[in-house]
């Protein structure tokens, strides 16, 4: 297959596949369902973009390395995500936009799902260009991209699980998770899931025989796309609207000392807060 057409194919898969995380929706009204599916489009998309044969060549060690790493992380989070799902409600940022779009929210439910297959696509554009990078064998930024990709998939692991532990405490409702990696930054899960994204680029400007793979630096496109919607779209601004309408004084407070994404410690509050929480 040639890589033109493969890279096409990927891109059509991933809309069939958020039509069918819309469909989803509209039959169970859960739409953390949505970001279940997303994450697994994103690695059947990464794992065709990776070894998929073009031009009949077989998959060199590069190649699987990455669709393994993708592999492992599209199942954690869509395990994570689905889990989430089918014990809570409905996810408040997708609520809220059904809010607004009001009677047109199935049309628009449709149409944002399919931006997000554009995005899985650029995604899948990511990996194809960290996993054919026709360097011989593997090098330091494979070693280098496997551990910075480990360490976002264990971070943001780290980092759900502490915040499902808060979740499940008796005196949560109204209050902040401001423990172990929540102290750091406020969005620490998102920061993992940027860094994971970070990884590609290793892998794909790992240095040939005659220098760099010019197409290497496509692998750029997935981290700073993710950080543009992580910290400027779909990510940060929704969710802390939602957080500072359903607590209040206690966000105010938190915001005030910790770093909205990137981990920093904690800046001392000149006010005091009743609300910290001190676990």
């Amino acid at each position: 297959m040639a890589p033109a057409l493969l890279l096409a194919a990927v891109a059509l898969g991933q809309c069939a596949l958020m039509a069918l995380a819309w469909a989803i929706q509209r039959r169970t009204r859960q739409s953390g369902w949505v970001d279940t599916c997303w994450s697994l489009a994103v690695g059947a998309g990464g794992l065709a973009a990776a070894l998929v044969p073009v031009n009949g060549a077989p998959p060199t060690a590069r190649q699987i390395l990455v669709a393994t790493l993708v592999g492992l992380w599209s199942a954690r989070l869509a395990a994570h995500i689905g889990v989430r799902t089918r014990g809570g409600g409905d996810d408040p940022r997708y609520a809220e936009l059904m809010r607004v779009w009001g009677p047109r929210a199935p049309a628009g439910l449709f149409w944002f799902l399919q931006s997000q297959a554009v995005a899985a696509a650029l995604l899948g554009l990511t990996v194809y260009a960290a996993a054919r990078n026709p360097a011989p064998g593997l090098g330091g930024g494979d070693v280098l991209g496997t551990l910075v990709l480990l360490g976002g998939i264990a971070g943001e692991g780290v980092a759900d699980a502490q915040l499902a532990r808060f979740r499940r405490r008796p005196d949560a409702p109204g209050r902040v998770c401001d423990a172990g990696l929540w102290r750091w930054s406020r969005h620490p899960n998102y920061f993992f899931e940027w860094l994971s994204w970070l990884a590609y680029p290793c892998f794909a400007l790992v240095p040939g025989p005659e220098g760099l793979w010019p197409w290497g630096w496509l692998a750029f496109v997935g981290p700073l796309m993710m950080y543009v919607l992580l910290v400027h779209v779909s990510g940060l601004p929704p969710l802390e609207a939602h957080m500072g309408r359903s607590r209040g004084a206690a966000f105010t407070a938190y915001c005030r000392r910790t770093s909205a994404f990137f981990p920093w410690p904690p800046r001392r509050d000149p006010w005091r807060d009743p609300w910290r929480d001190t676990e």
